[in-house]
């Protein structure tokens, strides 16, 4: 494969997580890879995006207040339809991700896969790979029309790499005109505070299922996750029980991890949320019920009462410390 353009969401100059790990994995598949970005501090940004990989960036300007949906996405279908287009574009499963990839979808009449969490090389190009009834079955599928072939990718499926690059040459892209389809502006900005490290960059994840019993003992997970350096996350039964934020939630429908340590407190293992946490290096499970379907993934389970292990656990560290 020739090319591939890497959809780089960036905040502040940092290209996210999710850029570099499909810069990553466009390079195993592309002698060429591009990055396509907005806002203010891609210039920065170009610096990592180039020692991630990409020889280029394309910067799309003027964004202004607009979402970057119908405005990026039109961007996007302007220099593919100019020529030299890429191959395949790579985009993260994020909220922009989905409302950029699909606009380029529509303007370029291609189809696009979405929610990947794999891709190899095959005789016809690329094969991806996508979870299935709650991640119990992976599905293969690759594209058999026109290019580009579009690729909407899940967090952490690939590891980020430094390939030693120099900055990535900066093209500045002056967005078009969108009509109507522009219609919905940012009027503000509010982000969450918070302490630690982000929930899907933490090395270490303590999470709280229903086995907690109440909203208050949620603050047992947090402390362990202090103590030991990390960040909290939940269960998808305590987050629509309003114990919790959805910005906590671990699984198919909230944040994929994949640290190197990763802490069940309380959780039962469903499908859905092992999907999201499965590919941690060590995994430990605290459970009273001896059968609850997390022990089967975990290195080290603890079978007992979170109320009991988790207080000792927090002293025994406190006293370490």
């Amino acid at each position: 494969m020739e090319k591939i353009w890497v959809l780089a969401e960036q905040s502040r100059g940092e290209p996210s997580s999710t850029a570099l790990e499909l810069l990553a994995a466009a390079g195993g598949h592309a002698s060429v890879v591009e990055a396509v970005s907005w806002g203010e501090g891609v210039a920065q940004a170009a610096q990592v995006l180039g020692e991630h990989g990409a020889s280029k960036v394309y910067d799309c300007r003027g964004l202004g207040s607009s979402l970057p949906g119908p405005r990026v996405g039109a961007a996007i279908a302007s220099l593919v339809e100019a020529g030299g287009g890429p191959d395949c574009i790579f985009v993260g499963q994020t909220y922009d991700g989905r409302d950029v990839a699909g606009r380029v979808s529509a303007r370029l009449d291609v189809p696009l896969l979405t929610n990947v969490v794999g891709l190899s090389s095959g005789d016809e190009g690329l094969v991806s790979e996508h979870a299935a009834f709650g991640g119990s079955k992976v599905v293969r599928a690759r594209f058999t029309g026109a290019k580009p072939e579009v690729f909407v990718v899940r967090a952490k499926t690939f590891t980020a790499a430094a390939t030693g690059g120099s900055a990535a040459e900066v093209v500045p892209v002056e967005l078009p005109d969108t009509g109507a389809t522009d219609g919905a502006k940012v009027v503000g900005r509010h982000e969450e505070e918070q302490e630690g490290p982000k929930l899907d960059e933490a090395d270490v994840v303590v999470s709280g299922g229903r086995g907690l019993g109440a909203a208050e003992n949620y603050a047992l997970v947090e402390e362990l996750a202090k103590l030991l350096k990390g960040a909290p996350g939940a269960s998808r039964a305590i987050v629509d029980a309003g114990w919790v934020p959805y910005s906590h939630q671990v699984g198919q429908t909230g944040k994929t991890v994949k640290p190197s340590l990763y802490i069940a407190c309380g959780i039962s293992g469903a499908t859905q949320h092992m999907v999201g946490m499965k590919g941690a290096k060590n995994i430990i499970a605290v459970n009273k019920d001896e059968s609850a379907p997390i022990f089967s993934i975990a290195d080290l389970g603890i079978v007992g009462d979170v109320h009991k292990v988790l207080p000792k656990l927090i002293d025994a560290i406190r006293a370490r410390s």
